[in-house]
């Protein structure tokens, strides 16, 4: 409730300082007559030209609605909220340029600091700099703390002494609570969601927590010597190993890391190793031993090994007492040291999507290119009492900090993320059941990265400024398991000779097990094949023309565009040779379709036939959607990369309300604004609707 109260409070503050009506009123003021001037009926025109771009735009008709606007400009040129709806729909055709001109333009026709003004100035601000931005490992943005999950509120104990955290696909995570015996998980907003307490002795003092790659969780437990093996649920399965000192026996085992491969690596810390089992929990091997290297170099042993990471047939181990990193091979074969300075007291080592480690070093965090073994500080929690023992990456791009003295976990947040907020948009208004409206609002960061995790205390939504009726949160992108899949199917004489491979390409995907919406030929005229209960009908061997011609960006554009009313989680999968060709961007450019995909949340894989190596543009394309190039025949098949697409983060969430607005019988256009929170970050977006014809 109190939530509720702080969020009307900061819609009241945002209220409009002009009404809605008056704002609009050269452009939609009603007319009795179409002959009283040549201005009225231009207005007449241009409002009318204005109600059919803006539901075209609601359908995803983007060109549809952006040829209605430009009509609508033509009879009232320079009116702002006309250029603003044109840009919108040039940003989700792809053509950011053109978008951020017209917001330019529309902010001009607004008073400096109104509430349009300035949501126009925010929308550009943010998408000129995310154009601009490096990748998170490359910059040099500190992270400042926005938050904390504490162990103790309001003198209520939720949990006792954190010593790991492991962030899960909605948002939340589990916290290790060494002090109370069990797993704690928390969703984004602080909420205690479940708590799990292992089998029916319970957990003896559990220490860390990694998941497989078959989605088992395994938790080492320091004081009971051994490892709990745990369903995706965290629902207890069984024991890997026990007290001793023995092959697979433990004393006191902390750190935890599995490889690729799925084999499990436990800090065995009594024992001053690290001991490796299959994903089954069969004991492999253990080493840390006093060695020397193959290339002569001496290893003392480990003395107080600690954090531990594995990666690319190497196992990086931090030992606090030495304050170094070392480096073994997965048969345990001593490598060498990555970092043998600069280190406070390193405890857990996670790595991050880009392969750089980030480490909980003492009292701060700091991020390792394991490269070239640079040492960047990252930040400091806020805390007088601190003694961090773990630091990993949520889904929303936060670093969730473990201070096992303070009892707290800590939420650290890039610096210029805090300034500039959430970037919100409302991307689409359903509005054919009237008075009940739908609204899909999409949640972002500054770098295009989707904010998981939310739920209706999350959101507010107002229409002229006050809080609407029944609002009700329906649903989240991120929550769906399902997913939806446009093929691309590139029609050249390099493709002419591999039917079979594209055949098999095809069949590979379609069992991945998401839908196939549609299958496109990308040949000089990209066309769509016969599909039937959603099977392509030997689309790959036969159909569309093989041409030296061939058209990928149309292909692409026809092929994405089937995409915009399927599910959340969708991508287009391109089959092809590699090589795009020398008409691959004749209409539409590289940057544009990439805009394209992203803008509306569609995700880009390309599979490679024939052997050949893929053109830099498809790298590109994969890179801005988060998707994949790879090729047909890898040992692991290209099924499993499509089915990962569930596990994509969306954040797209579709809400529902109540309005209380007259609708003139369909003609009015009617705002509704959009306001997300989360922690100390927020942001907005505000737009309209036409409700339909009476």
């Amino acid at each position: 409730m109190k939530r509720l109260k702080r969020l009307r409070s900061y819609g009241c503050f945002f209220l409009f300082m002009t009404s809605f009506a008056g704002v609009l009123f050269s452009l939609f003021a009603q007319q009795s007559d179409f002959t009283v001037g040549n201005a009225d009926l231009d207005g007449r025109y241009a409002r009318e030209e204005f109600r059919i771009g803006v539901q075209a735009y609601n359908r995803f008709a983007f060109n549809e609605a952006i040829f209605s606007f430009e009509r609508a400009l033509s009879f009232r040129p320079g009116e702002s909220l006309l250029l603003d709806w044109l840009g919108r729909a040039y940003y989700r055709s792809g053509f950011e340029e053109a978008a951020i001109r017209q917001w330019v333009a529309a902010s001009g026709g607004y008073e400096p600091m109104s509430t349009e003004a300035l949501l126009l100035k925010s929308r550009v601000e943010t998408i000129r700099n995310r154009r601009n931005l490096l990748p998170i490992a490359d910059d040099n943005i500190r992270y400042v703390e926005s938050g904390r999950y504490p162990g103790v509120v309001d003198k209520q104990t939720l949990y006792r002494q954190p010593t790991a955290a492991l962030p899960l696909e909605d948002g939340s995570v589990w916290v290790v609570a060494y002090g109370s015996n069990e797993l704690v998980r928390i969703d984004p907003n602080g909420i205690v969601r479940q708590r799990q307490r292992g089998p029916l002795n319970g957990f003896d003092r559990p220490y860390d927590l990694v998941r497989g790659y078959d989605g088992r969780l395994y938790v080492s437990e320091y004081r009971g010597g051994r490892v709990s093996v745990l369903n995706s649920n965290g629902d207890w399965q069984s024991y890997i190993g026990s007290k001793g000192r023995g092959d697979g026996m433990f004393v006191g085992p902390q750190n935890l890391a599995v490889d690729e491969s799925g084999y499990l690596y436990v800090v065995d810390y009594g024992n001053r190793r690290v001991s490796k089992f299959d994903p089954d929990g069969a004991f492999v091997l253990s080493f840390g031993r006093q060695t020397v290297s193959a290339s002569g170099e001496a290893f003392g042993g480990l003395l107080s090994p600690t954090g531990i990471a594995a990666k690319d047939g190497r196992v990086y181990v931090a030992d606090n007492t030495s304050n170094q990193i070392y480096l073994f091979d997965p048969n345990g074969a001593y490598l060498g040291v990555l970092i043998s300075s600069d280190l406070l007291g390193p405890e857990s080592l996670r790595f991050l999507s880009d392969g750089r480690l980030l480490v909980a070093d003492r009292n701060r965090v700091i991020m390792i290119d394991v490269d070239s073994a640079v040492v960047r500080e990252l930040g400091v929690p806020g805390n007088d009492k601190v003694r961090l023992v773990d630091a990993g990456m949520d889904r929303n791009g936060n670093i969730l900090v473990v201070n096992f003295q303070a009892s707290e976990v800590s939420i650290m947040t890039r610096l210029d993320d805090m300034a500039s907020g959430l970037f919100v948009q409302i991307e689409r208004v359903v509005a054919s059941a009237f008075p009940q409206v739908t609204v899909e609002v999409s949640v972002q960061d500054r770098l295009r990265r989707p904010v998981v995790g939310l739920d209706a205390r999350n959101f507010l939504l107002s229409e002229e400024g006050n809080p609407v009726s029944r609002q009700q949160l329906l649903g989240a992108g991120y929550r769906t398991t399902n997913f939806d899949l446009s093929l691309l199917i590139e029609r050249s004489p390099a493709t002419g000779g591999l039917r079979e491979n594209l055949n098999a390409a095809v069949r590979d995907i379609s069992s991945a097990g998401g839908a196939i919406v549609s299958l496109v030929s990308a040949s000089a005229l990209p066309v769509k094949e016969q599909m039937a209960d959603g099977i392509p009908l030997g689309a790959a061997a036969g159909g569309g023309e093989y041409s030296p011609r061939w058209r990928f960006d149309l292909g692409l554009r026809l092929a994405a565009t089937d995409l915009l009313a399927a599910d959340k989680k969708r991508a287009v999968v391109f089959v092809g040779s590699g090589v795009l060709g020398e008409l691959a961007f004749e209409q539409y450019g590289l940057s544009e379709l990439a805009a394209y995909l992203a803008n509306n949340g569609i995700v880009f894989y390309a599979v490679i036939v024939g052997g050949g190596q893929a053109d830099a543009a498809l790298e590109y394309l994969a890179s801005q959607t988060g998707g994949q190039v790879l090729p047909l025949y890898r040992n692991e098949g290209v099924k499993p990369v499509i089915q990962s697409l569930v596990s994509v983060p969306n954040g797209v969430y579709i809400i529902s309300y109540e309005s209380r607005l007259p609708t003139d019988f369909g003609n009015a256009y009617l705002p509704v604004e959009a306001e997300a929170y989360l922690l100390a970050r927020s942001g907005r977006d505000k737009t309209g609707y036409f409700p339909p014809l009476n």
